[in-house]
């Protein structure tokens, strides 16, 4: 399929217009259940969702799952499940947030199954068959297809290959949002009562380490095409945003960032380095051996290949052939191309261990606590506007079912919140200027020809971010100085965003996908200086500050960008314990 033209002029920019009650922007796992929940709710509401993708693949679940990695089962409580969640995080949570996720964490899963989503059960036939003490395996190869058809079926409006782009504002409050079609070219000006953002993490800030240049800039461990888009718009605005120094590093294979719980957590692999030790159970005793939290997990491999100890694996020496026939299969319902991945290198697992080292960073809310800042009903600070799933802060370990059960709570809100109010009033010079902001790249290359092509700004972003803002190729080390070498190169960057070009609406959207992620790396990097401590290290290990400091930092950093400055301004939020007992211990 050939690749739609870009418009030659704005003149001849078609607009397509839509009123609509709530408008959900990104169709993956969080936004399909608010659709479905807000149309359960009430009916006739009009509800749309504005996707980039399309909905039957689109999303961090395109591809499948083999796990929901949260489900509280019949003899575990939601304080038990607040208790782990926060001894993982390293005792740095929303406790309100996490308990109010738990309190509908199951109902989706469990629609899932009945929708026709395969649950695999305990050989008794009475429970979820478990892997690890929250993790259910499900055969989940179809699950967003599942998904996608039942939100059709509610009689939602569902807009594909439109890409979001910012906010329709009315003085601070958000009354929908603007984008354009990444097949037909049209402006997508769409007005509501109430808006949910749900597109996801940010991915690609960093050059992972599979990097070769040419080919493989998107082999990552995270969905490539969520480019934090969601925090990047809130961020233009000045909506409040928390905790982007908790980023998501991930053990992974080596050589291909494929996912590595199916087998450290699914099979009880250990996890050794090159002198056979395995590294847990050693080095790692204090802090709980296999039970650490996830970001000491992610750390090992590299302090070991720091400290002369590397390469590292998890040993699969031990499992039996069943075993080994069995790990493959689950992965053919997450990430199937691993399975030729080793089929490629003819790896026979009796004999030889999977080698594993840490991943690119990424800035996700449902597996850390990154993202908008939001109250209990996932209101954040711009009124009209509610966040779900990986873009909402606060809720670190949500997952696959957390971010499910966010989506069911932002739409009760939005449905609540649109019940008493009118649209609002559009402001007619804004659309005109994100207009040309929209398409400058596209008019500046039939102008110009000349200029900056998206993947080459998007490669200098990233070898930034990789080698001053703590990157796998520093070993997640970074330091102040560094960090301000970041600082003043991104802004470089976003000055330079005048010369990008794009010679189709496809690259059109490669160059919004890194003026995005430019505003993010931004964010990201106050946060990152203003932690002057070490508290989870791997997702954040500042070389100049090694120790926690309790005393300082025991509390929620967050951000604002200011519009009228064009300054980040940075602060604290405290800590508001509910479930008594230490914070580091489950």
């Amino acid at each position: 399929m050939s690749r739609a033209k870009m418009p030659s002029s704005l003149e001849k920019i078609e607009e397509v217009r839509i009123d609509t009650d709530i408008l959900i922007i990104g169709a993956g796992n969080a936004g399909c259940f608010a659709a479905i929940e807000a149309k359960r709710l009430n009916p006739d509401l009009q509800v749309t969702l504005m996707e980039k993708a399309h909905i039957d693949r689109s999303g961090c679940l395109a591809g499948g799952m083999d796990a929901i990695n949260t489900y509280i089962k019949k003899d575990r409580t939601i304080e038990d499940f607040v208790r782990w969640s926060r001894s993982q995080a390293g005792g740095l949570l929303r406790e309100d947030l996490t308990i109010s996720m738990a309190e509908v964490l199951n109902k989706p899963i469990e629609e899932w199954e009945e929708w026709g989503m395969p649950i695999k059960y305990e050989a008794d036939g009475d429970e979820y068959k478990t892997r690890g003490k929250w993790d259910i395996t499900i055969s989940g190869s179809e699950m967003k297809v599942i998904l996608a058809e039942k939100t059709r079926e509610t009689g939602c409006e569902i807009i594909n290959r439109v890409v979001a782009t910012n906010y329709l504002m009315e003085g601070n409050k958000v009354i929908g949002a603007i984008g354009f079609g990444v097949r037909d070219g049209k402006v997508y000006i769409i007005r509501a009562k109430a808006t949910i953002i749900a597109t996801g993490g940010a991915a690609g800030l960093y050059k992972p380490y599979q990097n070769d240049g040419n080919d493989s800039h998107h082999q990552l461990w995270y969905a490539p095409f969520n480019v934090g888009t969601g925090f990047a718009i809130g961020i233009r605005q000045g909506a409040e945003m928390t905790t982007f120094e908790m980023r998501w590093c991930a053990t992974r294979t080596k050589d291909f960032n494929g996912p590595i719980d199916t087998i450290s957590v699914g099979y009880k692999t250990p996890m050794i380095n090159c002198k056979g030790e395995q590294i847990l159970k050693t080095r790692y005793a204090h802090l709980g051996g296999d039970a650490a939290p996830r970001y000491i997990r992610a750390n090992l491999p590299m302090d070991e290949w720091r400290e002369g100890r590397g390469p590292c694996y998890v040993d699969t020496t031990h499992m039996t052939p069943e075993q080994i026939h069995d790990m493959k299969y689950d992965y053919l319902n997450e990430r199937p191309s691993y399975v030729l991945f080793l089929a490629s290198r003819a790896q026979d697992l009796n004999k030889e261990p999977i080698e594993i080292y840490g991943s690119d960073p990424y800035i996700v809310g449902g597996h850390t606590a990154s993202g908008y800042w939001v109250d209990v009903k996932r209101a954040t600070t711009l009124p009209g506007l509610y966040a779900c799933g990986d873009v909402a802060g606060g809720t670190p370990n949500k997952f696959v079912g957390g971010c499910a059960a966010e989506g069911i709570l932002s739409a009760r809100a939005a449905v609540e919140y649109v019940a008493g109010i009118e649209q609002g009033i559009i402001n007619e010079e804004q659309i005109l200027i994100e207009k040309e902001r929209i398409f400058a790249p596209g008019l500046r290359h039939i102008s110009v020809g000349d200029g900056v092509k998206p993947r080459e700004m998007e490669e200098r972003l990233q070898r930034l971010m990789d080698e001053y803002a703590g990157g796998v190729h520093q070993f997640f080390r970074m330091n102040k100085e560094g960090l301000e070498y970041a600082l003043r190169n991104l802004k470089i960057l976003k000055d330079q965003v005048k010369y990008l070009i794009a010679s189709d609406l496809h690259e059109l959207m490669d160059a919004h996908e890194v003026i995005d992620r430019l505003d993010v790396a931004q964010v990201l990097v106050h946060h990152l200086m203003f932690r002057e401590e070490t508290r989870w290290p791997g997702w954040q290990s500042r070389a100049d500050f090694p120790e926690k400091n309790d005393q300082k930092y025991d509390c929620f950093v967050n951000s604002r960008y200011n519009p009228e400055t064009k300054e980040v301004e940075m602060f604290t939020r405290p800590y508001e314990q509910i479930i008594s007992g230490d914070r580091l211990k489950a």
